[in-house]
């Protein structure tokens, strides 16, 4: 059986990461979500708790998709998995500049895991977790960048307004 991490902040889970998880699905018998606390971002929106509980909803229809949280280095996470292989999605060349350093370090320093890239779907390549963040800031809802029960969570715990912002 064949197992790979697609690792994230998921800070929140945008359709974006919904698209990548549903496609790599397609493609491994078993696919860990792994869910981190990245320390570059400073501010999160969302405790690591309650962004592997949204995850775990928003997957609950993909059956070969397990939900975990992890600290620590990517690659011992993706070891004690039993994986050998990392998802990362691509949306524009500067992805793929820090995505491939970022693989090829994992590379040698795990002695052998590889990293596959899923290009993003078009239709998501201005969708990301950092873009929800700061329109949340002005407590303005991004509904189609977001699944409905994040939308759902943010609305409920008062982080953005259940409209969208009109022009």
């Amino acid at each position: 059986m064949k197992t790979v991490v697609y690792p994230g902040s998921f800070d929140p889970v945008t359709v974006g990461h919904m698209d990548l998880i549903r496609r790599a699905a397609g493609l491994f018998d078993h696919l860990v979500v792994g869910v981190l606390v990245n320390s570059e971002k400073k501010t999160p929106l969302f405790s690591l708790e309650e962004r592997v509980i949204m995850l775990k909803d928003a997957c609950k229809n993909i059956p070969n998709v397990s939900i975990e949280s992890f600290n620590g280095l990517l690659i011992d996470f993706v070891r004690a998995k039993g994986a050998d292989t990392i998802i990362r999605g691509l949306r524009e060349l500067m992805d793929f500049e820090m995505e491939l350093q970022i693989a090829q370090v994992n590379r040698v320093a795990s002695g052998g895991i590889e990293t596959i890239f899923l290009p993003t779907d078009p239709r998501y390549t201005n969708v990301s977790s950092s873009v929800v963040r700061e329109y949340a800031r002005y407590k303005v809802a991004l509904p189609d960048f977001v699944p409905e029960n994040v939308l759902k969570v943010m609305i409920e715990k008062g982080i953005v307004e259940s409209k969208k912002q009109e022009d």
